[in-house]
């Protein structure tokens, strides 16, 4: 199949920016894998400011493609997925359910209680109305065969029901989000089976103590049950995946662990081993990120060696913001506390920064708050599109996106009609031509205080629900939200409030999270 057209005449993919090499031909279905890197701040890249270790891979993707430098996902992984691969933001009560999570963690070595479980699951289950498209029955719309690898759908715990109905042909991995806190799984779900992994043996996978002490320190590293990584099994079954398809079209959606916490890696990375300023968890963890990065060159290279590069988009992208996993009594503690102060933070009166909290990779990269906040620290997500001779290079965009936007993006790449109209905006023109996204535009997010939502125009409003607050901040202004500019501009607040209420169906509560 020849799957190269002229650029003439796929309108839609030319490109005008004037910092991009021009191109004479473009991919007609070009093949597309998203990494989604789990509860990694922007800050923990190179790129975006990481003095501690470099991060080349990724790096070069931001400096050889197109960077979303405003970019914005959800509070919390399971909802962040649900959003991704719906089309719709989180501040909906119905259109999915976020189950409970260790379902799949056996009393026992028998695995047969398993499908009754995903029968309890299914039967609370919600899905789309008919003719409403998840992600990947947008790419079967026009030929692709689908994959999804890692840590799998949105809910903390899935079924492999649900993998098929929303379109996946091929999944491989987890099925229970509390499962993949720990890296050494003794079973996976393989398109359909269960499959044991040997030498993994603690049911849960054998997940660490999070808070640095001796004793977490020596569980870490007894490696007695802990045979095979599971981040090692997902890049062998990506790089599988990649070249018994490499004929046809395809779409990869890597839901990498990495690098999720509780910390676990088999070695620390040479890069780290003897950095002075970083103590033994820091390490481990920063070899997380280091081993991410490292698997992104890994499928970068396979795609050079088949020949693939130049009609493959690669798509990095964290699903929330930045979680520290590093704590150490007197450093960097949970409960997240000022270390100057003692003073827990609140994300109120006490917000979350860095050089408070004594995070000595600055995460967040100096924004405020963490995970499951609605201040931009918990929202705010990288996001970078790289495809030599496909996306334009060097780019970063300032342009007002979220994660809900890529669903009705791919569908106008591949011309496929959206039956149901989506809370997500195509950004294709933005993309590839660089055009500015029209004015009006906004996005929400829900959080545990609740919802917020941000114009195009670098307004925000958040609602901090144990206060029956709302607070207003310019983005464009104060990116750390200091100045609370709510008694300044009520009318600009009573504007924004209407518009969230609205896009939490007439319920502001609907925008706090219950999940997590």
């Amino acid at each position: 199949m020849n799957r190269k057209l002229s650029l003439s005449n796929i309108a839609l993919l030319s490109v005008g920016i004037s910092s991009m090499t021009c191109q004479a031909q473009v991919p007609a279905k070009p093949n597309v894998i998203y990494i989604y890197a789990d509860d990694m701040g922007k800050g923990m890249l190179s790129a975006y400011g990481q003095r501690h270790f470099t991060t080349p891979n990724i790096d070069r993707m931001v400096t050889k493609g197109t960077s979303f430098d405003n970019a914005y996902g959800c509070m919390l992984s399971a909802p962040a997925r649900a959003s991704l691969l719906t089309g719709y933001h989180d501040c909906h009560p119905d259109k999915w359910v976020i189950s409970k999570g260790g379902k799949f963690i056996p009393a026992t070595d028998d695995l047969s209680s398993i499908p009754a479980m995903e029968k309890e699951i299914d039967a609370e289950d919600i899905l789309l109305g008919k003719g409403d498209y998840y992600l990947p029955q947008v790419f079967k719309q026009a030929g692709y065969v689908t994959a999804e690898i890692g840590k799998l759908e949105w809910g903390f715990t899935a079924t492999r029901k649900q993998m098929k109905e929303h379109g996946w042909d091929y999944y491989y991995g987890y099925l229970d989000h509390v499962r993949c806190h720990g890296f050494y799984p003794p079973f996976l779900f393989d398109n359909g089976e269960i499959v044991t992994i040997e030498g993994n043996t603690h049911k849960n996978c054998g997940k660490s103590i999070e808070n640095e002490t001796e004793t977490a320190y020596l569980e870490r590293w007894n490696r007695n049950g802990k045979a095979v990584y599971s981040q090692d099994l997902f890049l062998d079954k990506i790089l599988s995946f990649i070249r018994a398809n490499k004929d046809k079209p395809f779409f990869l959606f890597h839901p990498t662990q990495l690098p999720h916490g509780p910390v676990a890696i088999p070695a620390v990375h040479p890069e780290l081993a003897n950095n002075p300023e970083l103590t033994p968890i820091e390490k481990e963890y920063a070899s997380m990120v280091k081993l991410l990065d490292d698997n992104v060159g890994a499928i970068m290279n396979e795609l050079r060696r088949l020949g693939l590069d130049k009609n493959t988009i690669l798509v990095f992208a964290a699903d929330n913001g930045h979680e520290t996993y590093y704590s150490q009594k007197g450093r960097c503690e949970k409960p997240y506390r000022n270390m100057q102060t003692g003073t827990l933070f609140d994300d109120y009166t006490d917000k979350y920064y860095s050089d408070l909290a004594g995070d000595i990779f600055n995460g967040n990269a100096g924004m405020a708050g963490l995970k499951r906040s609605n201040l931009d620290g918990g929202v705010h997500i990288p996001l970078i599109f790289y495809g030599e001779g496909i996306i334009p290079a060097g780019v970063k965009s300032q342009e007002l996106v979220s994660n809900y936007d890529f669903l009705p993006t791919i569908a106008e790449m591949l011309q496929v009609s959206l039956p149901v109209k989506k809370d997500g905006i195509s950004f294709l023109p933005t993309l590839v031509k660089g055009e500015k996204i029209p004015a009006g535009r906004y996005v929400v997010f829900g959080s545990n205080y609740g919802p917020g939502i941000l114009t195009g125009e670098g307004w925000k409003l958040r609602y901090y629900r144990a206060k029956d607050v709302f607070e207003l901040y310019n983005l464009k202004d104060d990116p750390q939200e200091r100045h609370d500019l709510s008694g300044q501009y009520p009318e600009k607040v009573e504007k924004l409030k209407k518009i969230l209420l609205k896009e939490c169906d007439e319920n502001i509560d609907n925008g706090i999270n219950k999940a997590g």
